[in-house]
């Protein structure tokens, strides 16, 4: 007799997949990957702009997932928790090939431009909601505007939460220049949003 594997409800919160999948329910890590992986691989392809390294940053992701679902501690979004996983392993992949650094013209973020790429069921995350709320109204247009480098600098540290350490390796430029630029940036953000 085989293994009966039950189907998971499609609207079961991210949660209690989580605590599934730290039973050993790979039906769960399933629906996980079916829920996240869409909006995950254009968020990771949008930052680095080669489909084959963003498919490994997000194999890598949900394999970690796997090995420790334990690891997501309950405060905040699971989708959050996992684009912090994604994007940390991109930056792993990107040391491992040693691919050229990113252009910082390229990195973009499909939010600013007000275009729906996510088609996912996770409830919105804070970058989300912020840029839809309408009290940030001027918040999408004032990012779009800045200068690509502060662009890619704002996007890399304020939205995807990396370290000024982390944002210069994917950017290729030193730590101190981060720091400059996210400097300018937030000033020129200021400036605009007054």
């Amino acid at each position: 007799m085989g293994v009966v594997q039950r189907q998971a409800p499609s609207s079961e919160d991210d949660r209690s997949l989580l605590a599934r999948l730290a039973g050993g329910d790979c039906i769960a890590l399933e629906t996980l990957y079916r829920r996240h992986a869409p909006w995950l691989m254009t968020r990771l392809d949008s930052r680095c702009g080669d489909r084959e390294l963003a498919d490994a940053a997000l194999q890598e992701t949900f394999l970690a997932v796997w090995r420790k679902p334990t690891a997501y501690r309950g405060d905040g979004d699971v989708a959050a928790w996992l684009w912090g996983i994604a994007v940390r392993r991109l930056i792993d992949e990107l040391r491992r090939r040693r691919v050229p650094p990113i252009d910082p013209a390229l990195i973009t973020d499909p939010l600013l431009e007000r275009q729906d790429v996510f088609h996912r069921t996770a409830p919105a995350g804070t970058e989300e909601m912020a840029l839809a709320d309408p009290r940030y109204g001027e918040l999408g247009p004032a990012i779009q505007n800045l200068a690509p480098e502060l662009r890619a600098v704002l996007i890399a540290t304020a939205i995807d939460g990396l370290s000024t350490k982390e944002a210069a390796r994917l950017l290729g430029v030193p730590q101190g220049t981060v720091k400059t630029r996210l400097m300018r940036a937030r000033h020129a953000m200021q400036e605009a949003l007054a």
